[in-house]
């Protein structure tokens, strides 16, 4: 059978997403189903086109005659690949069948009633007790029922350029302690080299969730604080460690200018300038984000790197004085669910089912660099030759996981916000998070924050 071509969704393409029927296209003539499967496009690099290639479509369509797929990856930022999504599953005639969702903004998208349980559909599945059960558990809703199959999970940490930070004086075997460790070298960095950007993490709303949780929640949990309290499940605010996250923020790119520039870092394409251009080239010398982006840098990335491990290292994040253990990450990850309204539901998990077989787990993972969610995979050959994975996988023992509160996504536009602020220098720390308080108690109201200690 011929596959479909690739469609690409537009900013300005909205409109043909919700109006090309992302639904079912079966008729009482038609013994076949097309399933649409629809995630954040990342361009030409993407990986999604080389795990879901064109050749296993073909293979999966040989196998069930009676089912069709059609790729439409949706080219957006990463807030507006939100909206544009929850927009199309708002009707059964522009839904996606299979969409991919974000784990912090599953919770409110199950809650709105957007999804299918899929409880019942995997109960039975035999592949399901392979999947590891605390990334089962990320993929459920407030209420715990089964939103999601896990896709991928990850770990973040700093990326240091070894060419770079040696021109500063530092030992390949580097590793910062603390904080001040991480300052200490960005100025070094900066005195040996004014041309390049001695420290980069996102600071733009722009850039959405990561934001929040690649820049201000590494922070904030190093300090010993987190950013809701699962016992008296009240939000933190006003805290000396929300304040501490922020003057950290402020020295890198107010006090000590040693962060990218704005035009820079205020860019919706600040993740790849960063990751795809400056840092292969040498330009760049630490970088806080994921253990993903190794799939940048792969034999079939977009910026490939000889002998990465050798030019690389990807650090532990510590937490703010050192304090056991020491470090601190974020993990998070994308889900694979099926949109309430898809008029394809049976056939939908057929695919979804196929999509997340060991050997494709493995693949993606080796792709992306994320790290696989499956424990089979986990021990398969391939992906432990995968660079960097033992480090990231220390970092994943002693993880944290955002709120499982369907109004967090609110939260983390505030928390975006108040940090560009800070960068931008809009806003001193205090101001910044003075703000913050307010805007947090206007969303989950007055009497569920608290300020921890």
């Amino acid at each position: 059978m011929k596959l479909r071509k690739w469609a690409t969704v537009g900013a300005t393409a909205l409109a043909a997403l919700v109006l090309a029927a992302c639904g079912s296209s079966s008729t009482k003539d038609s013994k076949t189903t097309t399933v649409k499967v629809a995630w954040r496009s990342l361009g030409k690099g993407d990986s999604m086109y080389r795990v879901y290639s064109k050749a296993w479509i073909s293979s999966f369509e040989k196998k069930h005659p009676d089912i069709k797929i059609e790729l439409q990856p949706i080219s957006a930022t990463e807030g507006d690949y939100f909206s544009k999504l929850d927009l199309a599953m708002k009707s059964a005639d522009t839904t996606p069948d299979i969409v991919n969702e974000d784990t912090f903004i599953l919770p409110a998208d199950a809650k709105a009633g957007y999804l299918t349980d899929l409880g019942p559909y995997v109960k039975n599945w035999s592949d399901w007790k392979n999947f590891t059960a605390a990334l089962k558990k990320g993929s459920q809703g407030s209420d715990g029922k089964q939103y999601g199959i896990p896709g991928t999970t990850d770990a973040r940490g700093l990326w240091t350029n070894l060419s770079v930070t040696k021109k500063a004086g530092l030992s390949s075997t580097w590793a910062p302690k603390n904080w001040d460790d991480i300052l200490s070298a960005a100025k070094k960095i900066k005195k040996a080299d004014s041309s390049s950007i001695p420290f980069a993490m996102g600071v733009s709303t722009t850039n959405g969730e990561s934001v929040a949780m690649q820049t201000f929640e590494m922070l904030l949990y190093g300090t010993g604080e987190t950013l809701y309290n699962e016992s008296s499940k009240k939000w933190n605010i006003n805290s000396q460690g929300i304040l501490d996250s922020l003057n950290f923020v402020n020295s890198i790119y107010n006090k000590d200018k040693t962060g990218p520039s704005l035009s820079i870092a205020m860019n919706s394409n600040y993740g790849s300038t960063i990751f795809q251009d400056k840092f292969p080239k040498g330009q760049v010398g630490m970088a806080l984000d994921g253990s993903w982006n190794t799939g940048n840098w792969t034999k079939d990335g977009v910026a490939p790197i000889s002998n990465m491990t050798k030019k690389l290292a990807f650090n532990l994040m510590p937490t703010q004085n050192g304090t056991k253990p020491g470090y601190v990450t974020m993990a998070g990850g994308w889900t694979w669910a099926v949109p309430a309204k898809s008029k394809n539901r049976k056939a939908a998990i057929t695919v979804l089912k196929a999509m997340n077989t060991k050997k494709l787990a493995v693949k993606r993972a080796v792709q992306e660099g994320t790290l696989t969610v499956r424990d089979d995979a986990a021990k398969d050959p391939e992906y432990l030759k995968k660079p960097f994975i033992k480090e990231a996988s220390v970092a994943l023992k002693n993880a944290y996981f955002r709120p499982k509160n369907d109004l967090y996504p609110k939260v983390s536009v505030a928390i975006q916000k108040m940090v560009e602020d800070v960068a931008t220098a809009q806003k001193t720390p205090q101001q910044a998070a003075a703000k913050y308080a307010t805007d947090v108690k206007g969303i989950v109201g007055a009497g569920n924050t608290e300020t921890q200690k």
